[in-house]
């Protein structure tokens, strides 16, 4: 049975209003509501199920960043994961770790665990880069079936069906392999109150990027983070031939 290995992100929740720090050199995380990452609990939920259907025999999760992590941990192993692992990594260093970095840290873990299918969300809220799954399939040389919508497990292969800008697509891909997982992959369940209570006696193991080789050197820096331009209000009119009138003059109104 495979082992599967699950990247969990914790970002600002959804539901909050982000505000830009007065330096302009990031958004304000301090007092600020956190969660799991919406793809990655989708991701987690998937990886829980593949383990209830038989068809994995461990599911690991893996978070990178500072103390806080943990929680964003122990949520995956409410949900069903078996054990954790926290990567540290300082609020200095988190401010520019990139895909680039999180896919080599998932990569070398992958090996080390000796995982056979990796899941990850297919992008995080806060970021939206949707490169971490692509990367680490890279460095293992590993196929990927990312925007995942269905996953069936066959011999040894996995068929999945993907999301695509023209409809849907079916690839069959052989293990192990990475998987992005999209929004309509599943319903992630919601945590009952006794596997909250037991999720607080599985393990985390705790690793530095150091510790599996990983350089975090910023590859960025961070010029200006900047609010969106405030969308002008519009205007109405009478009728078609004023609202023509209005495009040939403006090109917009």
């Amino acid at each position: 049975m495979a082992r599967v290995l699950v990247g969990v992100k914790r970002v600002i929740d959804y539901a909050v209003k982000i505000r830009v720090k007065p330096d302009k050199k990031g958004v304000v995380t301090d007092g600020v509501k956190h969660s799991l990452n919406p793809f990655d609990e989708i991701a987690v939920e998937e990886a829980v199920r593949m383990k209830e259907k038989k068809l994995a025999s461990e599911v690991i999760a893996v978070s990178c960043g500072g103390p806080q992590a943990q929680e964003t941990l122990r949520t995956a192993l409410a949900m069903g994961v078996d054990r954790g692992i926290h990567v540290e990594v300082s609020p200095a260093e988190f401010d520019t770790v990139q895909p680039i970095h999180v896919s080599k840290i998932l990569a070398k873990l992958a090996q080390d665990e000796k995982a056979d299918v990796v899941i990850v969300g297919k992008q995080a809220i806060d970021d939206d880069s949707n490169q971490t799954a692509q990367m680490a399939a890279a460095y293992l040389n590993w196929p990927q079936a990312t925007f995942a919508s269905k996953i069936e497990k066959t011999d040894g292969e996995l068929t999945v069906t993907r999301e695509i800008d023209g409809g849907l697509e079916t690839i069959k891909v052989k293990l192990p392999a990475v998987i992005s997982a999209d929004l309509r992959l599943n319903e992630p369940r919601y945590a009952t109150l006794p596997n909250i209570m037991k999720a607080k006696k599985k393990p985390i193991k705790k690793v530095t990027a150091k510790d599996l080789g990983v350089d975090l050197a910023p590859r960025i820096e961070i010029i200006s983070v900047e609010d969106p331009p405030v969308r002008q209000a519009g205007s109405i009119v009478e009728d078609v031939d004023t609202l023509v009138n209005k495009l040939k003059e403006k090109g917009h109104f």
